[in-house]
């Protein structure tokens, strides 16, 4: 039988980003798929990452900026990109700031997105 899932869970962030999680650790208690709808704002960004899980991201408005170690993509609106678990990424947003869809692959947990310190 189909499942509702009624309304996300708002996941605090620092940074002026909102995450809503539909589907994930801790508004369904998934732990085989995270679906999240982002905001961030202008010039937004998160440290660099390594996480243990792929991530589908899918813009819908404004562009992501994702840097790796072969530099960096633009992805927007109508675009999505694929990152693989174990890829050193940092996912930022430029002057119009950003909105997408993530998908992760198993489920996004802070325990395995392995965030480095800032400044390393």
């Amino acid at each position: 039988m189909p499942e509702l899932i009624a309304s996300p869970t708002t996941i605090p962030v620092p940074g002026g980003k909102v995450i809503d999680e539909h589907v994930g650790r801790v508004n369904t208690g998934s732990e085989g798929v995270s679906i999240a709808h982002m905001k961030a704002p202008a010039d937004w960004t998160e440290p660099f990452q390594a996480p243990a899980f792929d991530e589908y991201t899918l813009v819908l408005a404004g562009a992501v900026l994702v840097d790796h170690d072969g530099g960096r993509l633009r992805v927007e609106a109508g675009q999505s990109v694929l990152t693989r678990a174990g890829e050193r990424i940092r996912y930022s947003t430029g002057p119009e700031g950003a909105e997408y869809v993530a998908v992760c692959l198993p489920a996004f947990s802070p325990e395995t997105v392995n965030r480095e310190e800032e400044g390393a």
